[in-house]
């Protein structure tokens, strides 16, 4: 199961960290097996940056870019490519062409069952095709602890809302191994932590608002909203204080997963 469908995205407030945000998805292209992909699919493309750096990297194979939110996928399309931008929700996707690469960059986190999702995605692929993931391990890490806490102690929002933010949404390491090395030739797994330099007021909550919130502020109704924006934004700055030269850090850590099928 995804993000429910009615989780409104903004493009806007996902770009005000497009540095931040993009430099894990280029440490991950940059991981991909040299090779000569004819066929390539990124699954959650958000606003498109990543996936028209694919392009660039390989100008002459097909690549489609794969989204839910069609305000997404507009600012993706606003800008000049040769991608082929595609709306369509990812636990019911299927390509055209069998890929030789999906690429998904902080996507696969809001979709349930990866036990059978990600054998899924790797059937979909050529026979020596590459599936590679990026996703973010922010689950157990305060700023997303505090969310589920605010949630609890006031009991905001309906139960099933409630339910859908204590999903720990990423397995570990040794899971995504067991799943895919019988399937694959090599699998290749790492994680990195980042320290993000922010600045601002409230720059971690201006951070999650754009990806890790969108859920529950879309799950609350105005009054819920607010109260429990004044409670989080408290805590967050407890947790995350302002250093003396005005910014703040935010460590971050991520997953990253490169497997090549079997041929």
């Amino acid at each position: 199961m995804t993000t429910p469908s009615n989780t409104r995205w903004d493009p806007a407030q996902y770009l005000k960290f497009g540095d931040d945000r993009l430099r894990p998805g280029l440490e991950l292209m940059h991981r991909i097996p040299s090779q000569s992909p004819r066929h390539i699919c990124d699954l959650g493309c958000g606003t498109g940056a990543l996936t028209r750096l694919l392009a660039t990297r390989w100008p002459t194979a097909s690549v489609v870019g794969v989204d839910h939110s069609a305000d997404m996928l507009a600012t993706a399309a606003a800008a000049p490519s040769t991608v082929e931008w595609v709306e369509s929700d990812l636990c019911t996707w299927q390509p055209s062409t069998p890929p030789d690469l999906i690429y998904s960059n902080a996507t696969l986190h809001w979709v349930e069952a990866h036990e059978t999702l990600f054998p899924h995605l790797l059937s979909l692929l050529t026979n020596g095709g590459t599936l590679a993931v990026q996703m973010p391990l922010s689950w157990g890490q305060d700023s997303h602890r505090l969310m589920r806490q605010v949630m609890n102690d006031r009991l905001l929002g309906s139960e099933a809302l409630r339910r859908q933010t204590a999903r720990q949404w990423v397995e570990e390491p040794s899971v995504y191994y067991d799943l895919l090395a019988p399937l694959c030739q090599q699998v290749d797994l790492w994680q990195t932590e980042y320290t993000h330099v922010l600045s601002g007021e409230d720059p971690v909550l201006e951070w999650v608002q754009s990806t890790g919130l969108r859920p529950i502020l879309n799950g609350l109704d105005d009054a819920q909203r607010a109260e429990f924006l004044v409670d989080y934004r408290a805590r967050l700055r407890q947790a995350y204080p302002q250093r003396a030269d005005g910014t703040t850090l935010y460590p971050f850590r991520r997953l990253f997963i490169v497997a090549t099928k079997a041929p």
